[in-house]
This record gives C-alpha cells, sequence and structure tokens, in this order.
C-alpha cells in the first residue's frame, strides 16, 4: 500500500504540490489524470525517490520512505521516453538492473565476469529471468536487437520488461504511451492491464488523457493546481463529479455547462421540467448536462430549436437553441432520422445522468433526471 501524507513540493515561487494525501491500496491500479503541469509527475517522482517533497510523508507498505533513495524503494519506474540504452541489446537493457543489483563492482569487470564462479552463477540466474519475462512480453525475438533498431510498441515493451525483472513492489507508469499513434496505445493499454493482472502488484499511471484512465484504473485522482479534486472510481467519477471543473475535465466532448439565477428554490423554464434531487437551491446555479446523455425524447423536458448539424458517421452533434436564449450541444445517434436545421426537437436525458452545481463554489449539489413528477420526495447531496 502507498500512502501519501500532506505532500507539499514547493520549487521557487511555485507550489507544485499544495499539501495532498492518497492512499494506493496494495495490488490497485490507480491513474493520476490532470491537465499538463498539474503535479501528476512531480507526485509520481517523489513516491519514485528521485525527488524529494518540501514537506509530507511517503510510506510504503506502513514503513516511512521519504528519505530513502530511489534504489532503495524497490519501485520499478516507466518513462515516457522509454530511456533505453542505444549501444546495449534489448537482452542487455532487460537484464541492467539485475546486473547492478545482484553483481558487485569486481563481478561486473570485464573477463572476470565470466571467470569467477559466482559471477557465471548469477549471469545464467540472469538470463533465465530476462528470457521468461521477454517471453511473458513476446518479444523474446528480439534479445538480440538493438533500441534502434525497434519499433515504438517494441521499445515501450522492452522498458517495461526492465522494470518487470526486477519483480518491484511498485510499477510506477509517466505517460508512457504518448509518444504511440492512437491505434498502437490501444493495443498497449490493454497489455499494461494484463500485466497488472498477471503481477497483482500495485501500478501508479500518470497520464493526462482521460481514455487510458478511464479504461485501465480501479481508481483515478483527478489532479488540478497541484491539488487532488476527487478520487474515485471510472464509473463514479464520470456520473457523480464532485465540482464543474471535473466534470469540464471529464468526457469525450466538452459538457453544456449552463448557469442559471433560481426562483424561490426552483430552477426556471424549461429546465422546471426535471426532477431535481437538491432539497435547497441557492440562488445561482449551473446545470451540466453531457452531449451523449442527450437524446430525442417527445416527453423530455427541454424543447428547442436545431441550428447547426455536424454529421460524425455514427453520430451527428447538433446544436440546439432552447426556449430562454440557452444553447446546448447533444450527441444523437445517426442511424436514424436527424432533425433539420430550424425544425423542433425535444430532448429528455438518457440514464438521468445530469448535474446541479453551485454557481458560488462550483460544488455538485445533487443530479437532475427525467421529468418532474409532483409530489417527488427529495433529497439533496448537500442536505
Amino acid at each position: 500500500m502507498i500512502e501519501l501524507e500532506n505532500l507539499s513540493k514547493i520549487f521557487g515561487q511555485t507550489k507544485a504540490l499544495d499539501n495532498v494525501s492518497l492512499t494506493m491500496p496494495e495490488g490497485s491500479f490507480t491513474s493520476l489524470l490532470g491537465p499538463s503541469g498539474c503535479g501528476k509527475s512531480t507526485m509520481l517522482r517523489i513516491i519514485a525517490g528521485l525527488d524529494q517533497p518540501s514537506s509530507g510523508q511517503v510510506r510504503i507498505n506502513g514503513r516511512d520512505v521519504t528519505e530513502l533513495t530511489a534504489a532503495e524503494r524497490n519501485i520499478a519506474m516507466v518513462f515516457q521516453s522509454y530511456a533505453l540504452y542505444p549501444h546495449l541489446s534489448v537482452r542487455g537493457n532487460i537484464t541492467l538492473p539485475l546486473t547492478m543489483r545482484n553483481m558487485n563492482r569486481i563481478e561486473r569487470m570485464p573477463f572476470l565476469d565470466h571467470i569467477l564462479p559466482s559471477a557465471r552463477r548469477k549471469i545464467a540466474e540472469h538470463a533465465e529471468q530476462t528470457q521468461r519475462v521477454a517471453e511473458m512480453l513476446e518479444i523474446d525475438q528480439l534479445l538480440d536487437r538493438k533500441p534502434s533498431e525497434l519499433s515504438g510498441g517494441q521499445k515501450q515493451r522492452v522498458a517495461v520488461g526492465r522494470a518487470l525483472v526486477r519483480d518491484p513492489i511498485v510499477f510506477l507508469f509517466d505517460e508512457p504511451l504518448s509518444n504511440l499513434d492512437a491505434k498502437l496505445r490501444t493495443q498497449m493499454r490493454s497489455e499494461i492491464v494484463d500485466l497488472h493482472q498477471r503481477t497483482r502488484r500495485t501500478f501508479i499511471y500518470v497520464t493526462h488523457d482521460q481514455a487510458e484512465a478511464m479504461s485501465m484504473s480501479d481508481n483515478i485522482a483527478v489532479i488540478m493546481g497541484g491539488r487532488i479534486l476527487q478520487v474515485a472510481s471510472p464509473r463514479d467519477l464520470f456520473e457523480r463529479p464532485v465540482n464543474v471543473d471535473v466534470a469540464a475535465f471529464l468526457g469525450d466532448r466538452p459538457i453544456n455547462l449552463i448557469e442559471l439565477s433560481t426562483a424561490e428554490g426552483r430552477l426556471p423554464p424549461p429546465f422546471d421540467g426535471f426532477a431535481c434531487d437538491v432539497a435547497e437551491l441557492p440562488g445561482r446555479v449551473i446545470i451540466g448536462l453531457r452531449p451523449e446523455t442527450l437524446e430525442p425524447d417527445e416527453q423530455g423536458p427541454l424543447t428547442g430549436t436545431v441550428g447547426e448539424m455536424e454529421y460524425l458517421g455514427s453520430e451527428a452533434m447538433v446544436s440546439l437553441h432552447l426556449d430562454g436564449g440557452h444553447q446546448l450541444r447533444a450527441a444523437l445517434n445517426a442511424s436514424g432520422v436527424l432533425p433539420k436545421p430550424g425544425e423542433t426537437l425535444r430532448l429528455g436525458v438518457e440514464h438521468g445522468i445530469a448535474h446541479v452545481f453551485d454557481a458560488a463554489t462550483g460544488r455538485r449539489l445533487g443530479g437532475l433526471s427525467g421529468a418532474a413528477k409532483a409530489g417527488a420526495d427529495i433529497k439533496g447531496e448537500g442536505a
């Protein structure tokens, strides 16, 4: 188990991490997700022992390792740039961590490494471990090649193999797929998930790509401005974002965020057609509606005039001008009859995934669903 307690990191006048606390259970797959410069890579480097925090503690399985070096933590890190040694073969790159950890300076010396009995024994053991890891990653046919002779995906497998051969207690991945093309990224995501399932070690994965985080992780920590905004499973994060910033960051398409004034604790038209589970609404709220959750519904609460439409093959993005002057975008299934610009369209919300945020604080207050039901028993998250 990895525990970060009140971690802060300051570079000059910049606070890269601001009093961060996070627990990652043993054997879990946790992604650190956020935009560039948010502090996620700094957090990973502190866990690895490559950087020291300005304050706070790092504990691994209950042991304080804050002052320990990277070598003393038994943690493996896979970098974005692969960090392979160009003069070594694939075999040499994978074996190197074993050589440095298990063989002393004399045993590593040229010529002596094949003369000393202890060195010969260790070299044989290392060769066996390297072969086993290479076969697991399906790169055993590449062991004699140099990094310059490998594709991007093959280099990534070698980098993972070099980490795996050490048998670490924790794997750290720093945006390892960002240099690959889209098709290969999808393939490598599956391979990393499979590796996690086979090793059952703790994986900590840094990415700015929400598709990677959502598809691979047990839990996701959303980080912005050096602070953790929310830690949750991918589904909980998507369906119950803690605030507007998290909701806006997640999703394949930008969420519709519409700021409204309430009257006597009620939403104004046309949003008064929703059932709202917030017991008491503030004077200003923000309604969050994801384009992919909006669908044509003759009984739906939203009515408007169709504006621009983008046909994208399986779906069409439609701009809808609502009564009251508001505008939103909906992603409609393109397999059926699509509305034409100028036509009137009525929309409902699929699965009731819609959000109400406090406009002053950005905090999520609750959700919206279906058509309003008279006399419904309501209870809000903030009640």
